[in-house]
């Protein structure tokens, strides 16, 4: 599974990070959480709104950051597709 924060390093962009690998640990997966910083690569993904989350190369959330037990939701409906 390949997980990866967009973001320009905001605030908002370090805690989805940080949620995201709270909700990880408690789904029981071990995934490495990537960030990606640069505006160019952020556009380049079809971000429109930060911060943003990809799941295996599908953009699935921008714009906010939601709590660990949606982040979970998300992480078992990437592994079950």
């Amino acid at each position: 599974m390949r997980i990866v924060v967009y973001g320009p390093g905001c605030a908002n962009c370090k805690r989805l990070e940080q949620q995201t690998t709270d909700a990880l640990a408690k789904v029981g997966l071990n995934a490495r959480v990537t960030k990606v910083e640069d505006v160019v690569a952020i556009a380049e993904a079809g971000v429109m709104r930060t911060p943003a989350l990809g799941i295996d190369g599908r953009l699935v959330l921008q714009g906010r950051v939601p709590g660990v037990t949606e982040l979970e939701h998300l992480i078992r409906k990437a592994t079950a597709d």
